[in-house]
């Protein structure tokens, strides 16, 4: 016996077969309002219908006319979707998304149906995760059209386009791909598009199920699209040729294709002068190494290559050690595992309790076991820094992949020592050469090489001297403008 056959999905010949097992649901609500010469029968779920529109704008005006056609009520109703039609499965969907359904007669098999879907809707406020001190105070809604219009003034141009699509076999959450005509590689927006129509799966419920679902390679850690809440970064990935994948009902948008560089920028880079933002993005990205490397480093040297330290630093570390009966490995990770405690216990607790609990809890444990003796100031110090390290980054996904790697390196490191950490760096180069966006290289412009790119990636050069698109993209026309003429600076004397 099967145990994993699914039910068949329920089939209706008729109009009335569908109607009837829709009212064993006590929210599905049907009617009869009469009328002089005839009366019309109203159809709908009272829980996710606007009620105001439908007394207001569709009984209301319904009395003021008699009906004696279908298409008399689009002219009676002041809504733009209406659709009359006969077809079972577009009358179901429309009913399960918020539509009115009305008909004359309970053996009609074509219907009119109303969108009055009831919306609730969050107003525009400022990025909390991606916050900025220069630049625009907007971020995406869960409503989809909201979020197209947050990117559609910021690019009012004809070419901007948008192609939606359903996904779920529950949830039929609404998916739309976003790009600029003539500029996007067409081959990734259909790339894109496949993947997301061939997902099969019963409920999207965010932007990070589809994520994971095109991904080009799912057993990574890594991230293989950049997800974001402001509308800026969106804007600027599309205008470089870059796709966006919004989800109805996510705060969250998703830029295909990416490099793992990306990560390491913030769009608050673009409004600040470029030697500057060079400056910061170095300090990320060195930030991060420091936080991969100081830990495991320190247990290789203290455990196999302690003739490398110098005789003053390595008074000092012995100090520090005196007392301590765990080997490096443990105390490394009983204070690794600590700080993991204290930023889960931060983010999942709410916001006030959470960082009363990050400071608090890191001072009483941190004092607490170097008086115990369990573990040294030293490597308390080396794992705060490595902590803060991580959290430079600016895309928050990448930050979990950088605190996961921390844990192989440190095993390696207590295993094989510095040769140990170098073998691992090398699988993780060989993963991160392989790895692959939407079909495009993730380690460009470093692997392969391509000079061009590096204008935009460790360090930010002045966009006078980006006047061309990356060349990952392989966009249809690289070029952004004219660079001689964006050189030229002219007086109003000249």
């Amino acid at each position: 016996m099967n145990f994993f056959n699914q039910k068949k999905k329920k089939s209706f010949s008729t109009l009335a077969e569908l109607t009837k097992d829709l009212k064993k649901s006590n929210d599905f609500v049907e009617t009869f309002i009469p009328q002089s010469n005839q009366g019309y029968f109203l159809s709908y779920y009272q829980t996710i219908i606007d009620s105001n529109i439908l007394h207001d704008d569709v009984i209301e005006k319904l009395q003021e006319t008699t009906l004696s056609s279908l298409e008399q009520i689009k002219q009676a109703v002041p809504i733009e979707e209406i659709k009359i039609t006969s077809d079972l499965n577009t009358i179901k969907q429309k009913l399960m998304l918020g539509s009115l359904m009305i008909r004359f007669s309970e053996q009609d098999e074509e219907c009119a149906l109303i969108n009055i879907a009831m919306k609730e809707k969050r107003q525009i406020a400022i990025p909390e995760v991606e916050y900025s001190v220069i630049g625009p105070k907007e971020s995406f809604v869960e409503d989809i059209n909201i979020n197209i219009n947050l990117i559609r003034t910021r690019l009012p141009t004809t070419d901007f386009k948008v192609e939606t699509c359903h996904v779920g076999e529950l949830s039929k959450t609404q998916v739309a791909v976003l790009y600029i005509e003539g500029i996007c590689n067409q081959e990734n927006v259909n790339t894109a598009l496949q993947r997301i129509k061939s997902i099969k799966i019963d409920q999207i419920l965010d932007s990070a199920y589809i994520s994971q679902l095109i991904s080009d390679n799912s057993r990574s850690p890594f991230p293989q699209s950049r997800d974001t809440e402001r509308p800026d970064r969106v804007a600027a990935s599309l205008a470089e040729g870059g796709i966006a994948i919004l989800v109805d009902r996510s705060s969250f948008a998703l830029i295909v294709p990416t490099t793992l560089i990306e990560f390491f920028s913030s769009i608050e880079d673009n409004y600040i002068h470029w030697l500057l933002a060079s400056s910061f993005r170095l300090i990320r990205v060195g930030s991060v190494i420091l936080s991969i490397l100081a830990t495991p480093i320190y247990v290789a040297v203290i455990t196999y290559h302690y003739v490398l330290i110098p005789k003053e630093l390595l008074v000092t570390l012995v100090a520090s050690r005196q007392g301590v009966p765990l080997p490096p490995i443990l105390e490394a990770l009983i204070l690794e595992l600590a700080i993991e405690l204290l930023r889960e216990a931060g983010a999942r607790l709410p916001t006030k309790i959470g960082q009363t609990i990050g400071i608090v809890g890191g001072i009483v444990i941190g004092t607490a076991s170097v008086e115990a003796g369990l573990t040294s100031n030293v490597l308390l110090i080396i794992v705060a820094i490595a902590a803060l390290g991580s959290f430079t980054t600016p895309v928050y996904k990448m930050g979990n992949t950088i605190r996961i790697l921390r844990f192989p390196l440190l095993i390696a490191a207590f295993l094989y020592g510095l040769p140990g950490i170098i073998f691992s760096l090398c699988f993780i180069m060989i993963h991160l050469i392989d790895l692959s966006s939407l079909g495009r290289p993730y380690l460009e412009p470093i692997y392969p090489p391509r000079g061009n790119d590096f204008k935009d990636t460790f360090i930010r050069l002045p966009f006078s001297f980006q006047s061309k698109r990356p060349i990952m993209l392989q966009t249809e026309k690289t070029i952004r403008f004219n660079q001689k003429k964006a050189k030229q600076k002219k007086d109003i004397d000249d």
